[in-house]
């Protein structure tokens, strides 16, 4: 059956924004109509795609509002598209304020039925939704939404940790494309980024102090004593200014490249020997998942959900936070034993195919949104 499905998720690089929208994608591709509804377009909402809609959320200002009230602007917008457009479902990704301006949009189109669909990915139950200030707020937005996911089983333990919920969280992981990220290495793009041939090491997040970005710096002067190589970050955020400060100061300064926000991964990813990943929380890990799936091992932290997608030295290789030394260590291995790179690619690329595929996280989503439209 064709569903009508209204989606709003944050419109930048970060995780969250991207599974929401590669999810729309997909979902417009296997036939059903994708509303997003948010206050900019998707960073990978290229182009025109057969149907999908944009509704930009707006604004207004006035002199009374200290802070523009979005979530209020939100929930209007919400409720206009779903009655013209006929939506079945509200598929909101982070509790606050998404799903709060969901069920105000719901109660405003009463008695029009609308379920709402809420995909938990991390800071907005570990960070945001556990304050105090927010606490009973999100409480209360996902038990009132119809249908609750989260992209890990570790999501899952904290959200029902910290907020005692009754609500049934189902854990609906991450995907990934595996055409599209491909072990498919571009040459001429390597031979920009690395032109003596040398190893690459790659990471990529948003730079925020979880992400612990300076440890990146440790791991590559550790590794730079015993071979050549080079360190590609991409993304933006927080952090990378003092990152870049003080990796101006390194002596292996004209090996580390800041390329910023980049939007096609499927053809940086192949590029690189290894992802590393030292954060000190990951709720998923979308972009280990998109490596593992280029067939790029993971040097990463045990936290959080990353075991879950990171097998110790099947994928990758998992070590405490701050372990900089031993991360190092792995890194250099891979790089110089070419039968466990091999092996542990072969592995990363199966693991993507087989656990994580697109294809079928996507039918977990249909299956929810039907069970919700056919018990109304």
């Amino acid at each position: 059956m064709q569903i009508n499905v209204g989606i709003t998720c944050y419109p930048t690089f970060g995780g969250s924004g991207v599974v929401a929208t590669e999810l729309g994608k997909h979902l417009a591709e296997r036939g059903h109509v994708v509303h997003f509804i948010t206050y900019d377009v998707p960073s990978r909402l290229d182009g025109f795609r057969e149907n999908i809609y944009f509704h930009n959320v707006d604004v207004v200002p006035y002199p009374l509002f200290t802070y523009q009230p979005y979530s209020v602007a939100l929930a209007n917008k919400m409720a206009e598209v779903a009655r013209y457009a006929h939506l079945d479902i509200l598929h909101v990704h982070y509790a606050v304020p998404h799903a709060t301006s969901a069920f105000l949009a719901r109660t405003m189109i009463a008695p029009w039925c609308i379920k709402i669909v809420t995909t938990l990915h991390g800071t907005d139950i570990t960070l945001v939704g556990s304050d105090p200030s927010y606490l009973p707020l999100t409480r209360f937005s996902i038990e009132q939404s119809d249908a609750v996911t989260a992209v890990s089983n570790w999501l899952r333990r904290q959200t029902i940790k910290h907020f005692h919920t009754k609500r049934l969280v189902e854990v609906v992981h991450n995907f990934v494309d595996p055409d599209r990220f491909a072990p498919r290495c571009k040459k001429e793009l390597r031979r920009r980024l690395a032109p003596g041939d040398e190893p690459i090491l790659m990471h990529v997040s948003n730079f925020r102090p979880v992400k612990r970005t300076m440890d990146l710096l440790e791991i590559f002067t550790f590794l730079r004593l015993s071979t050549d190589a080079k360190l590609i970050l991409v993304g933006d955020g927080p952090d990378r200014a003092q990152m870049e400060g003080k990796a101006r100061k390194s002596k292996y300064c004209e090996d580390i490249i800041f390329l910023g926000n980049y939007s096609e991964m499927e053809e940086m990813l192949p590029c690189a020997n290894v992802l590393l990943q030292p954060s000190a929380s990951e709720s998923f890990g979308l972009a280990p998942l998109e490596a593992l799936s280029c067939g790029v091992p993971v040097v990463c932290s045990e936290v959080g959900g990353l075991p879950e997608l990171v097998k110790h030295d099947y994928n990758g290789f998992l070590f405490e936070v701050g372990d900089t030394g031993g991360m190092a260590e792995a890194a250099v291995n891979i790089i110089n034993d070419k039968a466990l790179s091999k092996r542990l690619s072969a592995a990363a690329r199966k693991t993507a195919v087989e656990n994580f595929n697109i294809d079928d996280i996507t039918r977990r989503y249909e299956k929810i949104y039907e069970r919700l439209i056919f018990s109304a």
